[in-house]
């Protein structure tokens, strides 16, 4: 990667369901320490092209660069998959994936949670992945929880073991799929100081949200999704003080963004 490769750029991104199309043309770039929001309504297609992007769901068109290396494919349209496994799953081992839904294991401890992908999956070694993994806990504030279980923590704290799971495969960026959309307002924003401090840290994020005043307070830049394509975006102070787009505006209007 040269200095001025960013760290993820997707091209011209078309996604499609059947004859649904999803995504029509869509274009995001973000470079090392960039936190770029993806907002818009439901059904926009926020969180397809975070999944394209990490590579969970098949796009038909375009192309995903990571760190300047192209995503390879064979196939065409719906038939088209990538190429390469070992490729796939470089690069998706490099972008740390929070889900809404924690996704936690319910019968493994928070720490063995946490340690599980680097040992199994990167042949890490235990003990240095346990340290890690301790200190990632400790960052997101959970370090007492190692030793229990998912079902005995709140939406918040279980979230919060998720991005430290996340954290643990140091990956180049982090990819945040509403990650605060599933839990009651005073735990949201426990999950979002973590992120805001991930942000401080210049941490590369990609960032799908529901949550404006986040999106506001963190991203370099936040892309207005509307029916599958860009419709507006730019810096934060832009898009929320002084939106040009009617559809960005009524967006607004209909959320509580600031």
């Amino acid at each position: 990667m040269t200095a001025s490769s960013p760290v993820i750029e997707i091209r011209n991104l078309h996604k499609a369901y059947g004859s649904l199309e999803v995504l029509k043309g869509v274009d995001i770039t973000a470079h090392a320490g960039d936190v770029v929001s993806l907002i818009g309504s439901s059904g926009s297609g926020k969180s397809t092209l975070l999944r394209c992007c990490n590579l969970l769901e098949d796009s038909q068109q375009g192309d995903i660069l990571f760190k300047g290396e192209a995503v390879t494919w064979k196939g065409q349209g719906l038939a088209r998959v990538p190429a390469d496994p070992k490729q796939v799953l470089r690069i998706r081992t490099n972008l740390s994936m929070v889900f809404q839904q924690f996704n936690l294991w319910a019968h493994m401890t928070i720490l063995q949670n946490v340690m599980e992908a680097p040992v199994t999956v990167l042949g890490r070694d235990r003990d240095e992945v346990e340290a890690a993994a301790r200190k990632y806990l400790d960052k997101v504030g959970i370090g007492d929880k190692c030793d229990v279980y998912p079902a005995q923590l709140s939406g918040g704290q279980q979230q919060r073991a998720a991005i430290a799971r996340g954290l643990c495969m140091e990956p180049e960026a982090l990819l945040f799929d509403e990650p605060t959309s599933a839990l009651d307002p005073e735990l949201e924003q426990e999950v979002v100081k973590v992120i805001k401090d991930l942000a401080q840290e210049g941490r590369t994020m990609l960032i799908v949200t529901h949550d404006m005043k986040m999106a506001a307070d963190v991203s370099d830049h936040v892309v207005f999704l509307h029916q599958g394509l860009i419709e507006e975006e730019g810096a934060p102070d832009q898009l929320f003080g002084a939106p040009k787009s009617e559809r960005l505006r009524g967006f607004l209007k209909s959320t509580t963004h600031i």
